[in-house]
């Protein structure tokens, strides 16, 4: 009883020192440098096999007028707290906004040689996602769907996937200190497994998000873009960038007008990274986050183990 009381401020040191051992004769092996990776990792190795059933959202910003009906859609379906300025509010727009722990999903205003463009912004739901490469302890996975899907039971809190994603999309909830979260988009898993679309894209009234299989999407941006070159820029943002995505943007603008980087490379950053990681020294590197990692991965797991019991318990009574 009184190791269950202490649960959640320590682990066993036998458990510890076993995941320590492994671990080091794992690093022992790497001759003292950081292994890496081959780019189908844990994270999507079963996703990349089942690429033509993944679903994905085309944004056409030419399509956007701004009425954030994705936002309130989005906060509606996941519950989200009411955010501080109503969704008809346009004051909004007076500065850009990033997805935070009161949406998954921000529209901004950008005005771009006389134009005003409105851009959707969430998770991109990379093919090979950076946040789940950079992960010490799989917090992060893909679906066969395409979700780039976040396990906060997993996480501690390193925030390592802030950093790795060129899209600066996760963000933290600073309001809960003592159980770390990441915010970001989860692509409405909940409905894509009940063959629902995501919930913004069902409410958008312009045509703006469509939802479907990735590999038909592409078919559609490459007919609106042939059908009038005049107005769209010839480019499928999403398509190939760093392994491409889930969602992806047509635009009037060049995209790096309205807010997505424009110098990302083809390939996925993980294989961008290799030859550098590789040289790394692991003293440097991993050790202090591979023992905070064991640390706390062990802690989350007795915590579920708990869990698990005290449902057993409860449904033996």
């Amino acid at each position: 009883m009184k190791n269950k009381k202490n649960i959640d401020k320590k682990i066993s040191r036998r458990k510890f020192l076993k995941s320590m051992g492994v671990a080091g004769g794992t690093l022992a092996l790497s001759g003292g440098t950081l292994l890496t990776s081959n780019k189908k990792t844990y994270a999507y190795e079963n996703f990349a096999k089942n690429r033509s059933e993944v679903y994905g959202v085309l944004v056409d910003v030419t399509r956007c007028v701004g009425c954030r009906q994705c936002e309130k859609a989005c906060n509606e379906w996941n519950k989200l707290p009411k955010p501080d300025k109503s969704f008809d509010d346009p004051s909004v727009f007076d500065k850009n906004r990033r997805p935070n722990e009161k949406a998954y999903t921000v529209v901004n205003k950008y005005d771009v040689n006389g134009q005003t463009i409105y851009r959707k912004i969430q998770c991109m739901h990379c093919n090979e996602p950076a946040c789940a490469s950079s992960c010490p302890i799989h917090a992060y996975s893909k679906t066969k769907e395409g979700v780039t899907y976040y396990n906060e039971d997993r996480c501690f809190g390193c925030r390592y996937c802030m950093t790795a994603c060129p899209y600066y999309i996760p963000a933290y909830d600073y309001w809960s200190a003592l159980e770390p979260k990441i915010i970001k988009c989860t692509f409405c898993y909940d409905r894509l497994k009940e063959g629902k679309r995501t919930a913004c894209s069902e409410a958008c009234p312009t045509g703006a998000l469509t939802f479907g299989k990735r590999i038909d999407l592409i078919k559609i941006a490459r007919e609106r873009i042939n059908k009038e070159p005049g107005k769209y820029i010839d480019h499928i943002y999403g398509e190939n960038e760093v392994g491409g995505s889930s969602w992806m943007y047509i635009s009037s603008v060049p995209f790096e007008k309205i807010g997505l980087p424009g110098d990302l490379p083809d390939n996925p950053l993980i294989e961008e990274t290799m030859g550098f990681l590789s040289a790394v020294p692991i003293v440097l590197t991993v050790w202090p986050a591979l023992f905070t990692a064991i640390y706390y991965s062990n802690i989350h797991r007795d915590k579920l183990d708990k869990n698990n019991e005290d449902d057993t318990t409860k449904g033996g009574k």
